[in-house]
């Protein structure tokens, strides 16, 4: 049995996490690869939420999704909060129309109620590992008599609705991979609806597929397996397989160790890396190259590029490697492309949230002169309270760890030196404060200016790692930058 999916009609693509959690790096990549090919072909991007496991799946995560898609820019054609021609989009409020399909497939005998126990399909298990055969149903309610189902319903024993699966193969045209073919001997009948009437992923899945007219499937390798399954189901309901979904498995993304990604080595979720100060133009930049790649080695595609350049072809079939320094460095260059308002407007929530300021003018006016100064200088949102709380600070006091690197004798004599040099200066700029400290401490007295300005600069603000000195004093005021000194002597 071969299948192909014609290009001809309209692209309409689909995203359809089940979040039982964050979405994370794997679940974007997804979403990013499917919304900028529906972009690309100026089809449609449909969001579809898999929700059937309602323990798991809770609104609050349903929630956070929607408003991580929104946040990266990945705007949806339909789906919640949008609507559409084929909605609902939540699966759990579709479970009458998987019901009456699952019924259909038993009407057709393409599915069979089966009976048997979980304490008996484990022993038919047991059985197959000792006869090192392949693992997988047996077939043993296949073609019950009334009688034996007769007996079955007496002891009260509550059937799953299961799909047969012909003998033969399965060949489809991967878009990435090209043909695959699955032997039916590896792919047994297979549960389609619980003992609790509840529906199983490859049945709403199939089903809403179909009824939402998807066009072409973008989705982790992961899935690769399940796709016989989700064709047989498409010859149950009918569909030919001209109008079948094309299918695109997408290659795994591993850590830098070449093991599956996992939270050692960057599968955070993309709340995390907001949370941390990641733009979400960075985020898409970066996952947009695990496994796709625009040519000539380009390492920055903006989100308008890559609608425009977007393929499939494009995509590779070996694993993507997940490199949370490049991450990093794609961020700092996107920090440093934003514009001076827009870098406030991206600011300001992490200066707030860390209560560094309260958001006074006076404080706004500071912020506003203090960014660029360090704009060049971070690789993440994240690390801008650090680096500003000194101008900020109602009670300053030297960080712990640097408070021994200004003890000696030596910093002693440094700082003792810039107050003295510091405190006649009429005109309090940067450039003044630099003349005045670089003749003091390295002209006269010999220091190199790790040395010399080190422990001024953790005098002043607190800590060894700040913005540029001379930049940081001018903002601080002379008033509060020799008091400071003074305290710290």
């Amino acid at each position: 049995m071969s299948t192909n999916a014609t290009s001809s009609k309209p692209v309409r693509v689909r995203f359809a996490p089940s979040p039982t959690g964050d979405l994370h790096v794997g679940n974007i990549r997804t979403a990013l690869f499917d919304w900028a090919y529906a972009r690309h072909t100026g089809g449609a991007f449909i969001f579809r939420i898999e929700d059937t496991d309602r323990e798991r799946v809770t609104d609050e995560y349903i929630a956070a999704a929607i408003d991580t898609l929104r946040w990266l820019g990945l705007g949806w054609d339909e789906g919640p909060e949008v609507g559409g021609e084929f909605g609902p989009y939540l699966q759990s409020q579709r479970l009458d129309i998987y019901a009456e399909w699952a019924q259909k497939f038993l009407d057709q005998k393409d599915a069979y109620h089966c009976y048997c126990s979980s304490e008996e399909l484990e022993a038919v298990r047991e059985a197959q590992r000792a006869a090192n055969v392949a693992p997988g149903y047996n077939g043993h309610c296949r073609d019950l008599t009334s009688e034996q189902i007769a007996a079955y319903q007496a002891e009260g024993r509550k059937p799953v609705v299961r799909m047969r699966m012909p003998e033969g193969s399965t060949t489809f045209t991967d878009l990435i991979r090209g043909d695959v073919s699955f032997d039916h001997n590896f792919v047994p009948d297979f549960v389609l609806v619980r003992a609790d009437g509840s529906p199983l992923y490859t049945l709403a899945v199939a089903v809403d597929d179909v009824m939402m007219k998807v066009t072409h499937v973008l989705r982790g390798e992961d899935l690769l397996s399940s796709t016989p399954r989700q064709i047989r189901v498409y010859q149950a309901m009918g569909v030919a397989p001209e109008d079948f979904p094309a299918f695109a498995h997408l290659p795994f993304v591993m850590g830098q160790d070449n093991a599956k990604l996992s939270k050692r080595n960057g599968e955070v979720s993309i709340a995390w890396y907001r949370d941390a100060g990641y733009l979400p133009e960075a985020i898409c930049n970066y996952l947009a190259l695990l496994g796709w790649s625009p040519g000539e080695d380009r390492e920055e595609v903006t989100m308008k590029e890559l609608t425009e350049l977007f393929t499939v072809e494009r995509v590779h079939s070996s694993p993507a490697r997940f490199d949370m320094k490049k991450l990093e460095a794609i961020n700092g260059d996107k920090i440093r492309a934003l514009s001076a308002e827009e870098f406030f407007n991206r600011a300001l929530p992490f200066l707030t949230r860390a209560e560094i300021i309260s958001g006074t003018e006076a404080e706004i006016a500071l912020v506003k002169q203090a960014l660029p100064i360090i704009q060049e200088r971070i690789a993440t949102l994240s690390e801008i309270p650090p680096m500003l709380k000194f101008l900020f600070v109602k009670e300053f006091a030297v960080d712990a760890d640097s408070l021994p690197k200004i003890a000696d004798e030596q910093s002693r004599k440094v700082l003792a030196t810039a107050l003295e040099r510091l405190t006649p200066l009429t005109d309090w700029n940067h450039s003044s404060i630099e003349t005045a400290l670089r003749s003091a401490l390295i002209e006269e007295m010999g220091l190199k200016p790790r040395i010399a300005f080190g422990a001024v600069r953790i005098a002043v603000t607190g800590s060894h790692i700040s913005p540029p000195l001379f930049e940081s004093m001018e903002l601080l005021g002379q008033s509060a930058s020799l008091a400071r000194i003074s305290a710290s002597l």
